[in-house]
């Protein structure tokens, strides 16, 4: 450790994180210099005032104390959770057997609106994003996203979709920045200077199957257009079983960013098959 190096926090771990360079800010136990995750690290603290730390065996990312690990697991959030009510196995994971006969109408061609095979590459734009892209504290990352999300805004809004009265699923949520920006890019529509309408004629619903930090949509508690996620693997998503989709009936738009192949073939069954099952109009999918 360099000798100029800055002291840890007061009443925080003594730990460099050498890919941080900079100390943990986690609060250790009472008596210990260092936090749980990095005491294991230390010889010296081990086996002092507490257990031995060993790997969580749902998800080796974090450890736990020997001593408290049949507690943890009742409540570590890798244990296996009660399955919501539009959690249905693999139903959008596709045929599994080759020769499998499916329904008629889950095969018949999509309409002209529909999916297409021949699609043009364009890079397009949305002003609601102008001023982010503009802002010179982005680096290249966050311009990266920043572009993208602002050209899937503007192919939305030349298709004709990006308006209230519809639910956006975004699949693949993440951190929920694709739907912060349609949201804000409905709160006051280009060239019309009206306040929003009333919270039924709007939903945002975020799928994602991992538990995210940092989530943006947090920062929309309490706004009249309400957001709501579902934590749950997309191969396993039966949107038509969703009780807010049931209750509002609104037409429907797919969005991603963040997904891969399987992925998309995935959000494209569920996004498609619910029309006809009480839910609202179809609308495909854009990506």
């Amino acid at each position: 450790m360099e000798a100029n190096m800055a002291a840890p926090l007061p009443s925080r771990c003594g730990f460099f994180v050498q890919k941080k360079n900079r100390f943990c800010k986690m609060v250790p136990g009472k008596g210990r210099s260092f936090c749980g995750e990095h005491a294991t690290m230390v010889s010296h603290e081990e086996g002092v005032g507490g257990s031995r730390r060993i790997t969580c065996p749902l998800d080796p990312k974090h450890t736990v104390a020997q001593q408290n690990l049949e507690k943890h697991l009742k409540k570590c959030n890798s244990r296996e959770k009660p399955r919501p009510v539009y959690y249905v196995e693999n139903i959008n994971a596709g045929r599994v057997d080759r020769d499998q006969e499916l329904p008629e109408d889950l095969v018949s061609p999509c309409p002209p609106a529909g999916l297409q095979q021949d699609v043009e590459d364009r890079t397009l734009s949305h002003p609601v994003l102008q001023e982010e892209l503009s802002d010179p504290r982005n680096g290249g990352s966050a311009h990266k996203h920043l572009k993208q999300q602002a050209s899937l805004l503007g192919h939305l809004q030349e298709l004709g979709l990006l308006s209230r009265g519809r639910c956006f699923v975004e699949f693949g949520a993440g951190r929920g920045k694709l739907s912060h920006w349609i949201h804000r890019a409905l709160q006051n529509p280009e060239g019309q200077g009206v306040a929003m309408e009333t919270s039924q004629d709007l939903q945002l619903l975020l799928v994602e199957r991992c538990s995210t930090r940092f989530k943006v949509d947090g920062k929309h508690q309490g706004s009249a257009d309400p957001f709501e996620r579902l934590q749950v693997d997309i191969q396993h998503l039966d949107l038509s079983k969703v009780p807010v989709l049931r209750e509002k009936a609104l037409p429907l738009v797919g969005v991603g960013k963040h997904l891969c192949g399987a992925a998309t073939g995935e959000s494209c069954r569920d996004v498609m098959w619910p029309s006809g099952k009480g839910l609202g109009p179809l609308v495909y999918p854009i990506q």
